[in-house]
């Protein structure tokens, strides 16, 4: 393969920058653009161990002082002749350090091409690179374990072993319908019924994860509704910690949905702040009473928001029922610094669903947060799944299901007493779903829109 190069850091100044090179030929390459102060040639550097230097620009020039070093295929990250500058982070310096490599021979690598090249030449799975991703856009400490326990390999070793015991039954079931005159052992169908429910329970215990998976890798959709200033953008500031949404006293300030990623609790949370929900003649502010609406039809969780100093108002009473429609649902008491006395929780409408949690808090103060994070916390628990055995995305979901479910006809073959040949087919196709998954056989288009998912040059 041609050598590739990119800058591994990102775009703004910093005080050390990087710059990944790979590729049959990179140690000669890169030797003319870095020139060792021990006065021998980058190639003859030893492995794995930093070297101290001049970064040289396309005319020679020394533009920074810094590091490189060498790390000879297999043992590297693409499996091939690979070499990393760490350099001050100017991003005028990495770019001339760049130029003098493409000067030099390299080119461009496109987006997850370092990653890409590390899974054609065998150094990691298809979950392995998904891994890689996920662990870049982590947001939350859990999302960031689960990704690099998949990175080291805890998803494909779960579907290694149901490959492996589906690749025994096939072995010996090839062997009797290819040589029926042969003196094969007989093949007992309980022993194979067990092997195919072990499958079968560990693809289901793999696909029970889909759930936790999508809260970790997008987050909860979540929307903020109540009645114009009840407090709602107040609350989507607080848990965001600046002002992202306007406030004012007037009542139907939002007129549109504002969207804010947050952590709450270790859970990401993507909030909706919406408008106020009320009838209304005014044309913009009904758009945006129905696009608050939607928002709730379309969500994970609604944190329904009412203002505790004052009595429920049908119009609340309304709100509450539309949020208990949700999956889950949080019933907010705001304002609590305005509450006289005691605090506390409203009665809800006769024959409305308990919500996942009530919370009495104040948006302004901040008194109360800590227990809205614990509830949201408790509704999205971790659980005891282990770390590394999670579904994360919908690629990985449809190939364990359509394996999952090819297993599941086998052992319905089997019980029915079909022979050797019609439970193979099944047997097969969900070989052929775990390869498409761990990347043995997956399609080109699969393998390219992976990738495509990386930064530029990542």
């Amino acid at each position: 393969m041609d050598v590739i190069a990119a800058i591994a850091t990102g775009a703004s100044p910093t005080a050390i920058g990087i710059v990944r090179v790979s590729g049959d030929g990179c140690f000669p390459l890169c030797g003319r653009v870095f020139r060792p102060a021990n006065g021998q040639p980058f190639h003859t550097q030893e492995a794995r161990k930093m070297t101290f230097g001049d970064v040289l620009d396309t005319q020679g020039r020394c533009i920074d002082h810094g590091l490189a070093v060498r790390f000879p295929g297999p043992h590297s990250y693409t499996g091939e002749d690979s070499a990393e500058f760490y350099c001050h982070g100017s991003p005028v310096v990495l770019r001339e350090l760049l130029s003098a490599l493409f000067a030099a021979g390299a080119r461009q690598a496109g987006p997850g091409e370092f990653t890409k090249r590390a899974f054609l030449n065998g150094r990691m799975d298809l979950t392995e690179a998904e891994a890689v991703v996920d662990l870049i856009d982590a947001e939350t400490s859990a999302a960031a374990r689960n990704a690099a326990a998949q990175l080291s390999g805890s998803l494909r070793r779960d579907f290694q072993a149901v490959t492996d015991s589906l690749l025994d039954i096939a072995t010996r079931f090839y062997a009797v319908v290819d040589y029926p005159d042969e003196d094969i052992p007989d093949i007992h169908p309980e022993e194979v019924d067990r092997s195919l429910t072990a499958a079968e329970n560990t693809l289901t215990r793999l696909l029970a994860t889909c759930g936790r998976g999508k809260v970790l890798k997008r987050g909860v959709a979540t929307a903020i509704v109540g009645r114009p200033n009840a407090g709602k953008s107040s609350l989507l500031n607080a848990l965001a910690g600046y002002e992202r949404a306007i406030v004012t006293d007037i009542p139907g300030t939002t007129r549109d949905t504002v969207e804010e990623s947050v952590v709450c609790g270790g859970v990401r949370l993507r909030l909706m702040d919406t408008a106020g929900i009320r009838h209304t003649e005014d044309t913009v502010e009904r758009l945006g009473v129905e696009r608050s609406r939607q928002a709730l039809e379309a969500a994970d969780l609604a944190m329904a928001v009412v203002d505790g100093s004052a009595p429920l108002t049908q119009e609340d009473e309304e709100i509450l029922r539309l949020a208990a429609r949700c999956p889950r649902w949080i019933f907010v008491v705001n304002k609590e610094d305005l509450l006289p006395g005691e605090t506390r929780i409203p009665a809800l409408p006769e024959g409305l669903p308990a919500p996942g949690a009530a919370v009495c808090l104040s948006a302004l103060t901040g008194a109360g947060l800590d227990a809205l994070e614990q509830a949201v916390a408790a509704l999205f628990p971790e659980g005891d799944i282990p770390e590394g055995s999670i579904l994360t995305n919908e690629r990985q979901e449809h190939a364990a299901r359509r394996a999952a479910q090819a297993v599941q006809r086998a052992r319905e073959a089997l019980a029915a007493g079909f022979t050797p040949d019609a439970i193979l087919t099944d047997v097969e196709e969900a070989l052929d779903a775990l390869g498409e998954l761990t990347g043995r056989t997956a399609r080109e288009e699969i393998v390219s829109g992976i990738f495509s998912r990386f930064c530029v040059g990542k």
